[in-house]
């Protein structure tokens, strides 16, 4: 498999090491990103308008691809307001908090409730259920937003993505690529998930927990203001609270405790259903999460109206224009980023007219083809290699879109029958881990922003344990091949 590389590919190269140096500083990188958009359109276009022009059509098309997931977090943010003025939401969560009564139970809780659902319905539609829920109870016992964030990455976009062994998308486009039983690959897959999740999962916890008995700051210096409250509710008083994106006073609205119990009960019991309705009508990825958006905005009418009466219809489209606030303050630093990134898979053949070599895969596979070619067959260098191609492969920020890729290198690095799985399943972690939403800011944004942390931040933490994790795991793959 060969590929020519043109100017396009090692300028996009040189932009990403570009952008990871200044990430590493802790600088914003739009203008960078920006720079690196326009610099694409000049060579694609070879023109100083197309290059102008293209920065505005990136933005839009990268807005496209994040839409339902700027839509759902600012649904959910827009009824866990209204929640949280009227005592609802404590009301809720009273019960659960007799079981969480720790941080550390309350991290592992998290992670493993959230891997549960992400096996069955992947885990854009799961971060919603369980961080509504669940959230408000971390932040009570004492384990800090960030940490519930990182639980949710890494147990829902990490291990059970990467495995996937419920809905079996990832796994078929690995395995048809390579040319195997898809059994095959998921059996070989799964040592090498079981080691990513434990060491991830073990390294995150232990430096959080490291952080938070130093008594440093374990909040995201510059994070955005969440969607909890752990103050007391009342149905009596008037109680502030700073939970706003603009850290405005927020008043509690009165609602009798009767009708906070009846609502407390109600919400629950739709979200359930609505996991039934998955499973029986099998919605999946977007399908599964437009059915929990649209009980969310039901749940946030009815809520509406039971607590403000009369005002009801204003106050409903106050708080979705709440919800939308802050769901466009979220992903406004991330949109030029996207872009950018968008630009080294499918967005620069339909922005720009072809600008890419025949044959070519996208500027991002083109790299990880030409890393593949560039190293020697056996066994340790081949796992090696799989591992960084499929990192490689997922830095636009989607775990899927390079691991067909994957399993066509695997077959070919394969010394064997027997390593031929191996390889095709470690590439397939490799690049979920990656692109699929625990370390590139844009893929995961949505735990981000249910916790109400910076989603840079969340990919800074995060790093160390997927890196060591992604080394022991390379590891452990080439005593199995």
């Amino acid at each position: 498999m060969n590929i020519q590389l043109t100017a396009l590919h090692y300028v996009y190269l040189a932009y990403i090491v570009l952008i990871i140096a200044v990430m590493i500083r802790r600088r914003d990188t739009t203008i960078i990103c920006v720079a690196g958009i326009m610099t694409i359109g000049l060579l694609a276009t070879e023109t100083l308008s197309g290059s102008v022009a293209g920065i505005f059509s990136s933005f839009i098309y990268a807005t496209k691809e994040l839409l339902s997931t700027i839509f759902i977090i600012s649904i959910i943010v827009a009824m866990s307001r209204v929640l949280i003025r009227t005592g609802i939401n404590e009301v809720m969560v009273t019960p659960v908090t007799r079981f969480i009564r720790s941080p550390q139970v309350a991290y592992w809780g998290i992670g493993l409730i959230m891997m549960v659902v992400s096996l069955f319905f992947w885990p854009s539609p799961a971060v919603a259920l369980v961080g509504a829920v669940l959230l408000p109870v971390a932040v009570r016992v004492g384990l800090p937003p960030i940490g519930a964030a990182i639980a949710m990455n890494l147990f829902g976009h990490g291990i059970a993505l990467s495995g996937d062994y419920i809905i079996q998308g990832a796994p078929k486009l690995t395995a048809d690529a390579a040319g195997l039983p898809v059994t095959s690959v998921m059996t070989a897959s799964i040592p090498l998930v079981i080691v990513m999740g434990t060491v991830s999962t073990l390294t995150a916890f232990w430096m959080l927990r490291k952080e938070m008995r130093s008594g440093s700051p374990v909040h995201s210096p510059d994070a955005i203001s969440g969607i909890v409250s752990t103050e007391p509710s009342s149905s009596s008083e008037t109680v502030p609270t700073t939970t706003l994106p603009a850290n405005q006073p927020v008043q509690r609205q009165v609602m009798s405790p009767r009708l906070q119990k009846a609502f407390a009960l109600l919400i629950p019991l739709l979200f359930a259903v609505d996991v039934i309705l998955m499973f029986v009508l099998k919605l999946q990825g977007g399908d599964a999460t437009a059915l929990i958006g649209g009980t969310a905005v039901v749940i946030l009418i009815a809520v509406t109206l039971a607590a403000h009466r009369q005002a009801g219809p204003e106050e409903t489209t106050h708080y979705l224009i709440e919800g939308f606030q802050f769901g466009f303050k979220v992903f406004g630093p991330v949109i030029p980023i996207a872009a950018f990134f968008y630009l080294g898979d499918a967005a620069i053949t339909e922005l720009f007219i072809n600008p890419l070599p025949e044959g070519s895969h996208g500027i991002v596979n083109d790299l990880g083809v030409a890393l593949a070619g560039l190293v020697p067959l056996n066994d340790t260098v081949s796992a090696i290699t799989m591992t960084v191609t499929g990192a490689v492969t997922g830095m636009d920020g989607s775990g899927f879109s390079g691991i067909s890729l994957v399993g066509s290198i695997a077959s070919m690095f394969a010394g064997s029958t027997d390593s031929a799985p191996v390889l095709t399943a470690l590439g397939q972690v490799a690049a979920i881990w990656v692109g699929g939403g625990t370390l590139i800011p844009w893929a995961l944004i949505p735990a981000a922003a249910i916790c109400g942390v910076s989603p840079f931040e969340l990919a800074r933490r995060n790093l160390k344990p997927v890196v060591l994790g992604l080394t022991v795991t390379t590891i452990v793959a080439i005593f199995l091949i």
